[in-house]
C-alpha cells in the first residue's frame, strides 16, 4: 500500500512536514508494510517557503530582520539560484505566532517583510513568490516599503512611522530613495482570499478577529481607508473596492500597487 500525506500545518503548533510526519509515524504503527510519502503543502501561510522551495529545488537562506513588535527574529526565506527566484512568506518576519499573547496589531510592523526582500535582491533575485497569510500586521505594508527605500511622510515632510497607527497620517509617498533594482523585479503574491481592502467585508473587519477585539479593528479600517483615498498619494485608484488585494494585513496592497506584480490564488 502506498500512502501519500501532504497536509497544512496546525498554526503555532506543527509545521507541514511535523504533522505529516506525525501521521506517518501512526499510519507506519498500522501497517508497517505500507509505504508512505509525506510532502509540505502550505496555503500562503506558515509552511509556503518550505513546501515551494522544496518543490523547485531551491535551498533556504536565513537573515536576522525586525519581526512584527519590532523584536528581533532569525526568517527563512526560499532562495532558487538557477531562476533567480526567492520564495517569501509574510509570516517568516511578520507573523501572528511572534506577536507574543497580547496582539497588538495597530503596532505591529511588515518592516522585517521588507528587510527579507531586501536581502534577496542584494543576492541578485529578481523574480518573487510571496505567500501573505498567517500575519500578525494591518499596516498596509509601510512597514515593508518602509525596508526598501519609500518614505512615507505627513502633512508637514516628516515620516509617519511604520505601523497601522501611522496610517491615518500619510499624506504623501516619496520614493526618492528606493532600492534601483526593484524596477527589475517582478512579484507573484499568493493569497487564498478574495477579500476587499476596507469595508465591512474588508481584510480588518473579517481577519481582525483572529488577534484582536473590535475597538483596534475600527481604528485601522479607517487608517488604511484614510490612506488609500487619496489620488495625490497614490499610485493607484480603487483598491479598497477590489478584490483578491488583501489580507495579509494588507501588505499584498503594496506589493500589488508598487511593484511589478501580481495575486494569484491556488485555483
Amino acid at each position: 500500500m502506498k500512502i501519500v500525506i501532504a497536509i497544512d500545518s496546525l498554526k503555532g503548533s506543527l509545521s507541514s512536514m511535523e504533522a505529516g510526519n506525525a501521521i506517518k509515524e501512526g499510519v507506519l504503527k498500522v501497517s508497517p508494510e505500507a509505504q508512505v510519502l509525506v510532502k509540505p503543502l502550505a496555503d500562503g501561510g506558515e509552511g509556503t517557503t518550505e513546501a515551494l522551495s522544496e518543490g523547485l529545488g531551491g535551498e533556504m537562506v536565513q537573515v536576522e530582520v525586525h519581526g512584527p513588535m519590532d523584536v528581533p527574529v532569525t526568517a527563512a526565506y526560499g532562495w532558487i539560484r538557477e531562476s533567480k527566484t526567492a520564495v517569501m512568506e509574510m509570516a517568516a518576519a511578520a507573523g501572528i505566532t511572534l506577536a507574543g499573547k497580547e496582539k497588538q496589531p495597530l503596532h505591529a510592523t511588515t518592516y522585517g517583510v521588507g528587510e527579507m526582500i531586501r536581502d534577496a535582491v542584494k543576492r541578485g533575485c529578481r523574480n518573487f513568490v510571496i505567500g501573505i497569510g498567517g500575519s500578525a500586521t494591518n499596516d498596509c505594508g509601510i512597514g515593508m516599503l518602509t525596508a526598501l527605500g519609500f518614505e512615507f511622510l505627513d502633512a508637514l515632510g516628516n515620516p509617519v512611522g511604520i505601523d497601522a497607527d501611522a496610517l491615518k497620517d500619510v499624506a504623501r509617498i516619496r520614493t526618492d530613495h528606493v532600492m534601483p533594482e526593484l524596477e527589475e523585479c517582478s512579484f507573484r503574491v499568493a493569497c487564498d482570499v478574495t477579500n476587499p481592502l476596507c469595508g465591512s467585508n474588508g481584510a480588518t473587519f473579517i481577519y481582525g478577529p483572529e488577534g484582536r477585539d473590535g475597538r483596534d479593528e475600527g481604528k485601522a479600517g479607517s487608517g488604511s481607508g484614510t490612506f488609500c483615498g487619496s489620488d495625490e498619494k497614490m499610485p493607484e485608484r480603487g483598491l479598497c473596492r477590489h478584490g483578491r488585494r488583501r489580507r495579509g494585513g494588507r501588505a499584498g496592497i503594496r506589493v500589488y500597487g508598487l511593484s511589478e506584480s501580481r495575486s494569484e490564488t491556488g485555483d
